[in-house]
């Protein structure tokens, strides 16, 4: 599998001057229904992979070789480039150090580092941050732990919503400084307040939990954005979906009263590449594939 061509395409996403909104993807097949319909890149979050590995909610429990792993499973799936949300980094500047290395080595095409005190210490009343020396400290580890420079390094901060906008272009300036290759906020809710982020620094932006004003493509390309998240609609909806099914199983309909719930065969066949395990079998075992 070609990592590097996964990263050489999103940088050039970075470089190309338009902000793209990536697929919120959390196993191998979303993976591959996200590539089949275009997005130029999928988005891990720490709470999805939480969902998706220990059905946990976002509480940080989920441990760095869990979600490395399901980095991996979901790399090896297709093409598309993996953007990863890798919370705190685990630990210290040396466990970002580590969580880098490791999340590189599965496959990942850029990850962000946040600097908000994680996991929550014990007797806290409200979300902290880090101080600015020690999250440049975790930024600069980051930076040592890639040993492709084409993986992006992206600095993350909740500033915005926890002690105001002065706070975070300080950080963001802090981290620029560092040398990450681009910035990360979550909370922006209306454009004077991107326009002032956008001001203050030179890197391309990356957008979480972005205000309804701001979900204009083209300004916000203007404004440098580059990723724009929408948001983890598909393995909420994956959720209802289950539920509603086996609800309604477990109530006593028969599975064939059921409508529009399998998938359109030339759908399930292109998300598992039926075609080529298809031609795999003919050619290695020189049989025919069972199953439809």
């Amino acid at each position: 599998m070609n990592w590097s061509d996964r990263r050489e395409r999103f940088r050039a996403t970075l470089n190309g001057g338009r902000c793209i909104h990536p697929a919120s993807v959390y196993d191998p097949i979303s993976a591959r229904i996200a590539e089949d319909l275009g997005y130029e890149a999928g988005m891990l979050a720490g709470s999805v992979a939480s969902l998706t590995v220990l059905g946990a909610p976002d509480v940080v429990v989920l441990t760095l070789t869990e979600f490395a792993a399901q980095a991996y499973r979901v790399n090896r799936a297709g093409r598309l480039p993996l953007l990863v949300d890798a919370d705190h980094g685990y630990g210290n500047a040396l466990n970002v150090k580590r969580t880098v290395e490791e999340l590189e080595t599965a496959g990942i095409a850029g990850l962000t580092i946040e600097d908000t005190v994680l996991p929550t210490p014990y007797g806290a009343t409200e979300i902290k941050l880090l101080p600015i020396e020690e999250g440049v400290g975790k930024m600069r580890a980051a930076l040592a732990g890639r040993q492709d420079p084409r993986l992006v390094v992206v600095g993350r901060t909740s500033a915005l919503t926890i002690n105001g906008l002065a706070d975070t272009i300080a950080r963001f300036k802090a981290y620029e400084a560092a040398g990450v290759d681009m910035l990360f906020t979550a909370g922006v809710k209306t454009r004077a307040e991107l326009d002032a982020l956008a001001a203050a620094v030179k890197l391309p932006l990356f957008l979480g939990s972005a205000g309804k004003e701001l979900y204009d493509l083209d300004y916000l390309s203007s404004r440098n954005v580059r990723v724009c998240l929408q948001g983890h609609t598909p393995i909420m909806a994956a959720i209802n979906a289950v539920h509603a099914t086996l609800k309604a199983l477990r109530e006593g309909k028969p599975g064939w009263e059921f409508e529009n719930i399998s998938p359109p065969s030339e759908l399930m066949k292109r998300t598992t590449r039926h075609a080529d395990y298809t031609a795999w079998t003919a050619d290695f075992l020189k049989a025919k594939m069972g199953g439809g």
